[in-house]
């Protein structure tokens, strides 16, 4: 019987892309798949021709053999070259390629394979008073736990553990022959568990595990940066008939400061200043990220720009009781909708500044020299 076009085997359009591909795998795989099919040879066949479609067409240069050759592309002396599958994994080449790939791919024939829930990705938002004191948050995570009526066996045989795939012999892959080279590709039998379940668990369906919301609390360290990813080892899925769990990752964003600027260890604050506390001098009053306050001098003649340095109070440093610097950073703010009484004293103010160029310096040696470059030309 002449084998179906793989396209139609995943109900695809021959130019669907790779996304389109997999949901369309996951939702035949799911459907067909033997834990929820016992005993339905037609659907085990049809399982097993759903992965071998996807197979082929998750890979760019194999479906690029399909598109040119069709089912030519991987019979024995087609354009692909090699043979069909072989689930029992077993003659020379396999004990060469074995001993050549075993470790790196992490599963040698026969030994089973580490399997893991998955991970979670969850993201918090902290205000900077938090990342610089360090915080606990309590996190809701929608995961699959460990399933209470099988106790992660998957069996509705409580205590009775999975059967090894007779497809697979518990590798959880099997290899495929193309001329000289192997390939492997997960098991259509057990989706790479390396176990079959006999009597499914009717609650979790084999799986061993179910959907649940669990509350967390997870522990941010003084210091903590923006952008800064925190694991939490085991958190994650539960993997199921006896798999570890998976990891939760938690991605911190700080929220940004209406005065405090960070800047790794350090912290800068704009503080504007009238222009007589400028020209006057005096001193002023500042918060610190700690909740204490801090007074700043500022000498008579400050101009706009300049800086002031609190030593140590600034932003805590991760994992080290050490903290950085404060940077006081002054605007000069010239007055706005003034009085008339105001521009009066002003007007008097600026008369009295013309006749002494030590009370501008900057400007009346910027002005001297443009006066210079009208008259004669010079730069």
């Amino acid at each position: 019987m002449a084998k179906q076009d793989f396209y139609a085997t995943l109900g695809v359009a021959r130019d669907a892309s790779a996304d389109d591909l997999k949901k369309a795998y996951r939702k035949l795989a799911m459907q067909f798949h033997p834990d929820r099919n016992p005993g339905d040879k037609q659907a085990e066949a049809k399982f097993k021709e759903v992965n071998e479609a996807y197979e082929v067409l998750k890979d760019d240069q194999k479906r690029g053999a399909y598109d040119r050759y069709g089912h030519a592309a991987f019979e024995q002396g087609g354009p692909g070259g090699g043979g069909g599958f072989d689930f029992s994994a077993s003659g020379d080449l396999g004990g060469i390629f074995d001993q050549m790939f075993g470790d790196f791919m992490g599963n040698r024939r026969g030994g089973g394979r580490t399997r893991t829930g998955a991970d979670i990705q969850q993201a918090v938002e902290i205000s900077l008073e938090e990342a610089f004191a360090g915080v606990k948050v309590d996190l809701r995570v929608a995961t699959r736990v460990t399933c209470e009526q099988c106790l992660g066996s998957g069996s509705e045989d409580k205590g009775r553990a999975a059967d090894t795939c007779g497809t697979c012999q518990g590798a959880g892959k099997v290899r495929a022959q193309q001329g000289f080279f192997l390939i492997e590709r997960t098991c259509p039998t057990c989706g790479g568990q390396g176990r079959v379940v006999r009597n499914p668990c009717r609650v979790c369906r084999g799986s061993g595990t179910s959907q649940r919301d669990r509350t967390l609390q997870v522990p941010i360290p003084a210091g903590v940066e923006n952008g800064t990813r925190i694991r939490l080892t085991g958190e994650g899925e539960a993997g199921g008939q006896g798999a570890q769990n998976g990891d939760l990752y938690v991605h911190v964003a700080v929220r940004a400061h209406s005065f405090f600027q960070r800047e790794q260890a350090n912290i800068l604050m704009r503080v504007p200043l009238r222009m007589t506390q400028a020209a006057l001098g005096g001193e002023i009053e500042v918060p610190v990220i700690d909740g204490s306050k801090a007074k700043v001098k500022i000498p008579a003649g400050t101009q706009s720009g300049d800086q002031f340095r609190l030593r140590g109070k600034g932003f805590s440093v991760l994992r080290n009781p050490a903290r950085g610097d404060m940077f006081i950073q002054v605007a000069v703010e010239t007055p706005q909708n003034l009085t008339a009484k105001q521009r009066e004293l002003l007007e008097q103010f600026d008369t009295e500044g013309r006749k002494d160029a030590k009370g501008s310096p900057e400007n009346e040696g910027f002005f001297a020299k443009v006066k210079e470059f009208f008259e004669g030309g010079r730069s």
